[in-house]
Formats: structure tokens, C-alpha cells, sequence
């Protein structure tokens, strides 16, 4: 029945509910100063004469005074210790005036001491009504009390690492939650172990499984959004070898932003792995090529495009122009980005321009870099999935290396200022046709920026680095798939390592690599220390609160399987094809010297791999690539046999 009366009570239309109160509050009034006379009196007492137009004056001057400080627009449920600070300003503030008005009606039979012992009593019933009404509807409602589960299942029991003001914010926005109920915290403060913090105790990390045994605890909540990401890496990594999921708070950044809020949850990210913290950005690198100016991206719906994209509007550019050959990715980024203008300070005059093209059409390029009068290219636009391209060389051709022609040619003729191409630590000694094409990009560029033959003015830079973490090609999406399905996780081989950068990070230090180029520089990004493809599998695996299933454990819920390396995949990736490398003026990006094929001898190369590919001749479009790239070996043996499978009735026909 209590819980019944609560959720009519919940359900009730916002005005109604506010009537209600303003009912209650009345009959408080006039509840309030009948004690207060009874007390003072000593008798029971019955009003008379002048005496009832204070009982008249009372709930008249009580309910506006409510009403104008917001008591009617607060949610019970929710309300928190700070809003008695509003109760108790309300009622002095009705106590005054209602003082005045009886000062004015001079009723001489009433005792001025009446008056302070009237708005005690007044403000103990409003504000005991209030939190009375909060802990009925809040614990015995929304804890699911009176036997009444709340959600099927009801709650999961859960643990929050961080006892702090956010962890603490959290506990509380949960208890109201339908999903999760807090049983207690963690923390690595000694002097808080054994302390209760809104009725729930803090453990140290070492109590973790006695929790899980007690309570039957299988996630645990990281409410540590200002932590630095080495420290949540090697929070991370303690709780591994607990059966838990492991989810966390957003970043303050985030937060601050009104992106989510403070309760909202998601799975721990994997940068916090990595346990790398971003280096501060150097400001002037990082307006240089975009304030004021119009930048165009080609590529903008990609993983690094579209976060290319929304970084540089945040620089203020006077347009951002972009280019992208699939629809859905071009209306998705404008619509965010159109979005995300409306909270930016002083960013109404950005314009957005959408424009749907492949960089291969050259007049389309052209055209649009002159009629927008494009300032800053960032070249993203390219195919790079490994495997796929090996399938697919002629289009990975035409893409990846006339699209980045095309570009850099309408760059020059519309005299664009900066030129940045985004490579790849697969364009070093590749083993595959993309490693190659986007090699032979770079080359293009270094050519084009060092022949003293072709006049232009247009800087051209080339900025190299490895896997980005949740990109289209990551394996983190694919790995967070595959423990969705329950498993099995695949891993080409147990000895595979990459090198891992967020998105967010990559993007800004491509922008201020591109500032620093002179001309045909090639940039290499810090990468940090490689990371064992299995390792990360596992870590994956163990956070999502589940076992590995192997020889040593035949129970566990996710199996790993190795599929064996695909064809042009390497065990590992290199960012330097010599070990001729310089620092540059950020701890982060270091300029590469690599070999230069001058333009003459590369425009030779350019026209028969242009005519190998438009007759589908693979065998030409190899023997060119292995010439121009330093170090290209394509997969030998048995991958030649098994790329020559694959494409042998375009062979065939073609010859």
C-alpha cells in the first residue's frame, strides 16, 4: 500500500504536485501558530476576536514567500541536505513579515514572544514534512522497499572505488537510479578505511573479494574522474585479477562540457590502459594553420577526420570545408558539428560547408579548393584496412595514391598554404599494398615539395604514426564485439605488437606537426611503448567481469583463438625507415630524413602505374611499388600464392 501511494504520488503531474505541497504548507501555517499560542499559553486554546486574522494573514503571506524562493519548484526525492538553507531562509523570511503585520494590527492581547516560537515550529514542520517525504519516497520506493522489486532482477549490487566529493555524488544519484545500488566504497586512503560516508562504508582494496562474497558484488563503479590516466591504469590493473566489470565516471572535461553528466557510465577507457597522459598542446602551433583561416578536410566522416574536425572548430577557423565521398558519414559529422557550434563561444560566424566527392576526381578537388578559397587541406581521405585493400589494390591505387596527387595538385594550382597528409607506421618496410600506397603518398609530397622545377607555394607535410584507439580499423571495437557475443576473441598471433594513440591526441598533434613544416617534412609521432595485441585481449576480457577459457581454466566464458597473420600483416610496426630522426620543438614529434625519389623519376613511375592500374595489370602495379618503396616486400611464398588466388580471373582476363 506505501509503495503504491508513492508511485501515484511520482506520477502526478508537476502542478498538482505543487498544489499539494502548497496544501500542506497551508495547513502547517495555521497547525504552526496554534501550537505556538498553545505552548505560550499553557491552556488549549480556541481564537477570538482579532486574533483570527493572524490565523487568515498566516498561510496568505507563507505560500508567496514559498512560491518566489523556488520550494514548490524543487523534486522531493531528490532533495539534499543544502536545500534546508532554502527552508530556512523561506520561513525567516515569512516570519518577519508576518512580525510586521501583526506590529501594524497592534492585537494587544497577543505576547510579542509568541512570534519566534511560531517560526520554530513552522520551519521544524516544513522542513521535517520535506526530508520525511524525501526518505519515504527516496528508500522505501526507489531501494525497492515493502518487498516491491523496482526493475526485473532488481538492483545490481555494486562497488564504487573513490570515496571522494564525485564518488560520493555518484552513491547518491544512484540510490535513485533503477540499475545499480551501492553497497559500499573504496579507497586508497588509509585515514577514510572504516569511516561511513552517507551510511556506506570505505574498504581498502585488499576487502574487494570479501565484498563480492558478502554482497555478491560483480561490478565495481571508478569515480576517480580527475585522476591522472597512469594512476587509473595502475588502479586498473589491481583490479584485474578480480572477477568484476569494471565501468567508470567520465572525465571532468567532459563533465564541465555538459557532454554527460556526472552518473553516467561507460566502460573503462581503454587509453586508461595505456596509462599515457597527454602532453599540453603548444597554443601557437596549434592556431597557426586554422584561425582565421579556411581548412578544408578531406576524409572528414573518418575516425581521424571527424576528430580532426571537431578540434579545429574549437580553434576558430573562418569556414570549415568538408569533403567526403560517403553520404551518411558527411551528414552525421555537419550535424554534430552544427551542433557543437551552438556551444562555442564566439563561434556563430564559422561556416560549415558539406561537399560530397572522391579525392580521384581531380576537377571536382580543384574546384572546390578555389572556390572556397581553401587555405589548410588535412588529408585524411584513404583506405586502410590491411586485408581489404589486399583484395582491392587498383582502388587502393587509385585512393591512396592518385587521390593524394589529385589533392596535393589542386593544393598547388589554388594556392593553398598547408598541406597536411596523415600517413601511417605501416608506410615503413611495408608488407602490404596500403603500407605501400600510403608510402608512395609520402613520396609524392616530399617530390613535389623539393623540385625546384614545380613553382608553388604551398607547404606540403606528412605527418606518420601507428594504431588509433576506437578508430574504424581498431581492433578495441572489434575486441568489445566479440566479448558482447560471448566470444570467442580472435588474435592473429600470440607475438603480435602495436603501438596505440587516442584519437583526440593523435588529432592535436597532427595540427601542431603540420604548423612546424618547412617542406616535405616528415613527422613521426611519439607513440609510447608498444602493447602485445593478446595482452590487451586479456585485459579486455577481465574487465568486463569475465574468465578467460583455457587449458587452465575449461570454465571460463571467453575463449581467445589465434587465426594466424593475414596476408601483408607484420608481427610489428616501425615508424622510421632509417635512424636519421631529429627532435623538434615538442617532446612528442620528431621529423624523420628519408629518401626522396626526385619528380622526374616519380612522374615516370606515376604514368605506368596509372596505366597498370586502369588495365588491372597487378603484376606491373607490384614491380612499381617495390621500386619506389624502400623496403616494400609483399607477402612471399605462400601469401603470393594466396593473393595470386584471389585475384587470378582479373589476371586472367586481363591478359
Amino acid at each position: 500500500m506505501g509503495s503504491q501511494l508513492a508511485q501515484w504520488f511520482v506520477e502526478l503531474p508537476r502542478s498538482t504536485k505543487a498544489l499539494i505541497m502548497m496544501g500542506v504548507d497551508v495547513f502547517f501555517a495555521l497547525l504552526a501558530l496554534w501550537v505556538a499560542f498553545y505552548l505560550r499559553l499553557g491552556v488549549l486554546y480556541a481564537p477570538k476576536g482579532n486574533e483570527w486574522y493572524l490565523f487568515v494573514l498566516a498561510p496568505i503571506i507563507a505560500v508567496p514567500i514559498f512560491l518566489k524562493l523556488g520550494l514548490y519548484r524543487a523534486i522531493i526525492r531528490y532533495m539534499e541536505v543544502r536545500s534546508l538553507w532554502t527552508i530556512i531562509q523561506a520561513t525567516t523570511l515569512y516570519a518577519l513579515v508576518f512580525s510586521f503585520v501583526f506590529l501594524q494590527i497592534d492585537i494587544k492581547t497577543i505576547p510579542h514572544t509568541l512570534f519566534p516560537l511560531n517560526w520554530l515550529i513552522f520551519m521544524v514542520l516544513i522542513a521535517g514534512s520535506r526530508f520525511i517525504a524525501r526518505w519515504y519516497l527516496g528508500e522505501i520506493h526507489f531501494r525497492g522497499g515493502e518487498g516491491v522489486a523496482v526493475v526485473e532482477g532488481g538492483k545490481k549490487n555494486v562497488v564504487i572505488y573513490g570515496a571522494g566529493s564525485a564518488g560520493v555524488q555518484l552513491a547518491s544519484a544512484l540510490v535513485y537510479g533503477r540499475e545499480f545500488r551501492p553497497v559500499a566504497f573504496i579507497d586508497d586512503d588509509v585515514l577514510l578505511h572504516k569511516q561511513k560516508v552517507n551510511g556506506l562504508r570505505i574498504y581498502p582494496l585488499s576487502s574487494l573479494s570479501y565484498l563480492m562474497k558478502r554482497h555478491g558484488v560483480s561490478d565495481i563503479l571508478l569515480a576517480i574522474p580527475s585522476a591522472q590516466r597512469a594512476r587509473k591504469s595502475e588502479i586498473i590493473r589491481l583490479l584485474e585479477p578480480y572477477a568484476v566489470h569494471v565501468m567508470s565516471m567520465p572525465g571532468l572535461s567532459d563533465i564541465a562540457q555538459g557532454k554527460v553528466t556526472f552518473d553516467t557510465l561507460q566502460e573503462v577507457d581503454i587509453a586508461d590502459l595505456l596509462g599515457r597522459d597527454p602532453v599540453a598542446p603548444d597554443q601557437s602551433l596549434l592556431h597557426a594553420n586554422i584561425t582565421g583561416k579556411v581548412v578544408m578536410i578531406t576524409g572528414a566522416g573518418g575516425s581521424i577526420g571527424s576528430e580532426l574536425c571537431r578540434q579545429i572548430i574549437q580553434l576558430q577557423p573562418a569556414s570549415v570545408v568538408l569533403f567526403e565521398l560517403c553520404e551518411f558519414a558527411l551528414y552525421e559529422i555537419e550535424k554534430e558539428l552544427n551542433y557543437l557550434l551552438k556551444k562555442i563561444k564566439n563561434a556563430a560566424d564559422i561556416e560549415i560547408v558539406s561537399v560530397l566527392g572522391s579525392v580521384v576526381n581531380a576537377d571536382r578537388i580543384e574546384k572546390v579548393c578555389r572556390t572556397f578559397k581553401v587555405q589548410t587541406i588535412y588529408h585524411t581521405a584513404a583506405y586502410k584496412h590491411v586485408p581489404m585493400v589486399e583484395k582491392n589494390p587498383g582502388e587502393a591505387i587509385w585512393n591512396n595514391v592518385f587521390g593524394t596527387l589529385h589533392t596535393a595538385q589542386a593544393a598547388i594550382q589554388a594556392d593553398v598554404e598547408t598541406f597536411v597528409l596523415i600517413s601511417t607506421d605501416k608506410a615503413v618496410r611495408p608488407t602490404n599494398t596500403m603500407g605501400a600506397t600510403k608510402r608512395f603518398a609520402e613520396l609524392i609530397l616530399q617530390a613535389l615539395s623539393l623540385d625546384a622545377g614545380i613553382k608553388h607555394h604551398t607547404r606540403f607535410t606528412m605527418v606518420r604514426f601507428g594504431n588509433v584507439l576506437g578508430s574504424s580499423g581498431s581492433v578495441v571495437p572489434l575486441f568489445r564485439e566479440q566479448i558482447a557475443r560471448g566470444g570467442p576473441v580472435t588474435v592473429t598471433d600470440e607475438r603480435v605488437i602495436r603501438y596505440f594513440m587516442t584519437i583526440p591526441e593523435a588529432s592535436q598533434l597532427v595540427i601542431q606537426a603540420g604548423a612546424m613544416g618547412q617542406g616535405g617534412d616528415v613527422f613521426v609521432l611519439d607513440m609510447g611503448e608498444p602493447i602485445r595485441i593478446l595482452d590487451l585481449a586479456k585485459r579486455m576480457i577481465h574487465l568486463s567481469g569475465l574468465e578467460i577459457k583455457d587449458e587452465h581454466h575449461p570454465n571460463g566464458e571467453i575463449e581467445i583463438s589465434f587465426t594466424g597473420l593475414r596476408p601483408g600483416e607484420k608481427l610489428y610496426e616501425e615508424l622510421l625507415i632509417g635512424d636519421n630522426v631529429s627532435e623538434t620543438s615538442h617532446k612528442r614529434i620528431m621529423r624523420a630524413e628519408e629518401h626522396v625519389i626526385p619528380w622526374t623519376s616519380l612522374e615516370k613511375m606515376l604514368i605506368k602505374l596509372r596505366h597498370g592500374t586502369k588495365e588491372d595489370d597487378f603484376e606491373l602495379i607490384r614491380s612499381i611499388l617495390m621500386s619506389a618503396v624502400s623496403g616494400f616486400v609483399p607477402p612471399c611464398e605462400i601469401g603470393d600464392l594466396i593473393w595470386k588466388e584471389e585475384n587470378r580471373d582479373i589476371l586472367t582476363s586481363t591478359r
